[in-house]
């Protein structure tokens, strides 16, 4: 099935990186094809801790520069998307055994001021004896300091740029794998597992955990860069966080783990650096699990037991390979690899913070007769009207508005779909929301299959939302469903 159109760039793999150069892509007027093999964002990129941070443990090993742009890019993302992404605040317990108080503080003093604020306030010190926050810590727990950074939802944030890009001119390819890729006098060939052939000048291998396969069998590269594969693993419980506040827990190996307030009703703790070899590990083992409950037990009031957990995840990080160094030392920075004279590139690494940034790299070496666009440029829903305050302090605004100008709504219905589709929400609710599939809407999950790129009930309970966390097994048989069936039932207004 050939394909007539030549592509300006053509990207394989559907993850944070692909998807935002496939924006900014083309943003800029290109044409653009991105041909995913699964879900968008199905692998690393949907198993991520779901920050966005400079990374205050960078400091450590003076990465001064990456925390810089970081620290920036939170900014960015904070404002461009504040319906999936907002300011939270950390507590990080002093234990003087660890890091001395002077480090910790000299450490946010530097990751207050190294690049201008104006979403996140600045950081502060808190007797644990008297905050909110404090009785769900352990007694030898008494003082900690408070500082801000950001929460996303990742696999969202894939979405909505593969959406905003398709919206630009892209072609969205997903569930097709990319099997053969030719040179040719303009550039490339690509066949697909679905019979496509399209043609492109420049390739771009953005395939994650997977890039340096992709380059080497695939596109036949001799320079294709070497990966050290990290697996991070997560678990989900019952909720330990009494408060808004994330807490980010020194450990004595010198690793740090974040304990993070998740979709009301629970906590995520992660995470792990586990070598693997595999890029599709993805499996959260035995080894990992206790190390993570042992981790925050050193810190609760209460401990945690397996009989907590209520969710596994992992993901594989594809970190470039330094020599010598291990997990926790290598650069969380990208790397553009040009394949010299072939027309094509690999990226490898990156952090979720930084990727339009990285999108912006990858454009000034490819097509640097193009402009740059997206600093200033809302994803999806994330168009809340202009006033004074940070995005978060206008979005909440605009929030209140939504509630008061839909009263027959269930306001809790109107925060958790604002929380997914942003500004998007109020033609949802204009056009009622039909069905409920015991906790998720008709219209829910038909706009996640038209608008979204979903195709199955994983697609939207555990991507599109998080709603797998809080459905009874019937709901989700209904919702599975709802995608064999490819229903599209006409929907009819409805008061909740």
């Amino acid at each position: 099935m050939a394909n007539d159109v030549l592509y300006d760039l053509l990207i394989i793999g559907g993850g944070i990186n692909g998807a935002g150069v496939a924006r900014d892509a083309a943003g800029r007027g290109l044409k653009v094809a991105l041909v995913e093999s699964g879900d968008l964002g199905s692998a690393t990129s949907s198993a991520s801790t779901k920050l966005v941070h400079g990374g205050l443990r960078y400091l450590e090993f003076y990465a001064f520069g990456l925390v810089r742009k970081a620290l920036a890019e939170r900014e960015v993302i904070l404002r461009n998307a504040p319906h999936i992404s907002w300011p939270m605040p950390f507590l990080l317990p002093q234990e003087p055994h660890l890091r001395p108080a002077w480090m910790v503080r000299s450490g946010l003093f530097l990751y207050d001021h190294l690049a201008r604020r104006r979403e996140v306030p600045g950081s502060s010190r808190v007797d644990l004896r008297k905050d909110a926050a404090g009785p769900a810590f352990a007694p030898h727990l008494v003082s900690a300091f408070r500082y801000w950074d950001g929460w996303v939802d990742d696999a969202r944030l894939v979405v909505l740029n593969a959406r905003d890009a398709e919206a630009r001119g892209a072609t969205i390819l997903t569930r097709d794998a990319v099997i053969a890729a030719h040179r040719t006098d303009g550039g490339w060939t690509v066949e697909t597992a679905s019979g496509r052939t399209l043609a492109t000048r420049q390739l771009l291998n953005c395939a994650g955990p997977w890039a340096e396969r992709v380059a080497r069998d695939l596109m036949g590269m001799n320079n294709a860069p070497r990966l050290s594969l990290v697996q991070g693993g997560h678990i989900i419980t019952r909720k330990v966080n009494r408060t808004r506040d994330a807490w980010m827990l020194q450990q004595p190996d010198g690793r740090i783990i974040f304990v993070i307030p998740y979709e009301g009703e629970f906590s995520l703790i992660g995470t792990t650096e586990t070598k693997v070899d595999d890029p599709a590990a993805k499996t959260l083992t035995a080894e990992e699990e206790a190390y993570l409950l042992t981790a925050v037990n050193r810190s609760l009031a209460r401990p945690l037991t397996p009989a907590d957990i209520v969710h596994r995840y992992a993901g594989v990080r594809p970190l470039v390979l330094e020599e010598g160094k291990g997990a926790r030392e290598t650069t969380r920075d990208w790397k553009l690899v040009q394949h010299e004279g072939q027309s094509a590139m690999t990226v490898v690494g990156g952090k979720i913070t930084t990727y339009r940034l990285l999108a912006e790299a990858v454009m000034k070496a490819l097509f640097p007769q193009t402009a740059r666009w997206t600093h200033d440029a809302p994803l999806p829903g994330g168009d809340i009207p202009q006033g004074k305050g940070n995005a978060e302090t206008r979005f909440a605004g605009w929030l209140a508005d939504m509630k008061s100008r839909y009263p027959l709504y269930d306001p809790q219905i109107i925060d958790r779909m604002a929380r997914l589709y942003g500004t998007e929400t109020q033609g949802l609710l204009d056009a009622g929301l039909g069905e409920n599939f015991g906790g998720i809407f008709e219209a829910e999950l038909a706009h996640m299959r038209d608008r979204e790129f979903a195709r199955t009930a994983e697609d939207a309970l555990w991507r599109r939302s998080k709603m797998g966390l809080h459905l009874s097994a019937e709901a989700m048989k209904r919702v599975e469903g709802f995608f064999a069936t490819g229903a599209s039932a006409p929907r009819h207004k409805a008061t909740i």
